[in-house]
C-alpha cells in the first residue's frame, strides 16, 4: 500500500502554500557516510538522525526491514527509507521510524499537521480493495493530535480491517520538529494472548527526538 507516496504528495502541495519569503526552517546537512544509528539491547539510538526509541521485551529491533513486511503489503521502497523497524516476531506487528529534513521554506502548525495526517489517508480503501478484493472494508479512525516527546506537532491517524480471519490496526504518525518531519508507520494484527496495542503504545512513549542543547 502506497501511505507513503501519499504522504509525499500531501506535502508537495504544502510546499506551494508556503514557499515565498525568508526560509522558516534552518537548513540541516545529513551526513549519509554516518550509520543510521547503533542498536544497545533493545534501544535504538540515533547516529545520522538524532532520535532514540525503545522496543519492549521479546519484540525486535533493527535497522533491516524484515522481509515479511513486504508480505503485509508495505513497498520495499518505503521501507528503504525508514531508519529502523521494531516488531513482534511471534505475531508480525510492527513499527518503523523515518526522520528526513523538512523543506526549509514550509511553515507548520498542529493545523497543518492534522491536515497533512489526514490527507495521508488518500485512496486507502480503493488499495485495499485493489490488492485484496472489494470485500475488505476499512474501519477508519479520527485524525487526533499526539505527543512525541521533543516534537513540536504531531497527529495520528488509523484504519483497522480483517484480512484473512484476522483483524489488522494500520496506523501513521506524522511529525515535525524542526527541522525534521517525523513519519511513524505501525501494523497491529490482533492475535489471541497477544497484546500488542499496549506494546506499540509503549514503543511510541519512548520514542524521542533529541534536541541540541
Amino acid at each position: 500500500m502506497a501511505i507513503r507516496k501519499i504522504f509525499i504528495l500531501a506535502f508537495i502541495l504544502s510546499l506551494l502554500v508556503g514557499c515565498a519569503g525568508v526560509p522558516a526552517i534552518e537548513a540541516v546537512n545529513v551526513d549519509t557516510n554516518l550509520p543510521v544509528g547503533r542498536i544497545d539491547g533493545n534501544q535504538f539510538i540515533g547516529i545520522r538522525f538524532p532520535f532514540n526509541v525503545s522496543g519492549p521485551p521479546g519484540w525486535k529491533v533493527t535497522t533491516e526491514f524484515p522481509p515479511f513486511m513486504e508480505e503485509l503489503g508495505y513497498d520495499k521502497a518505503g521501507l528503504e527509507e525508514s531508519q529502523v523497524f521494531i516488531f513482534n516476531p511471534s505475531t508480525q506487528s510492527n513499527l518503523q521510524v523515518d526522520l528526513t529534513p523538512a523543506g526549509r521554506y514550509t511553515k507548520f502548525s498542529q493545523e497543518s499537521i492534522e491536515w497533512l495526517t489526514t490527507a495521508a489517508m488518500g485512496s486507502f480503501q480503493e488499495e485495499l480493495e485493489e490488492d485484496y478484493g472489494k470485500e475488505v472494508k476499512a474501519e477508519i479512525g479520527l485524525t487526533t493530535p499526539f505527543h512525541l516527546k521533543g516534537v513540536q506537532y504531531a497527529a495520528k491517524k488509523y484504519a483497522t480491517y480483517t484480512l484473512k480471519g484476522i483483524k489488522r490496526e494500520q496506523g501513521w504518525i506524522y511529525g515535525f520538529s524542526e527541522p525534521y518531519q517525523i513519519f511513524i508507520l505501525y501494523m497491529i494484527l490482533e492475535k489471541k494472548g497477544s497484546n500488542d496495542r499496549e506494546e506499540i503504545l509503549k514503543i511510541l512513549d519512548s520514542f524521542e527526538v533529541i534536541t541540541k542543547k
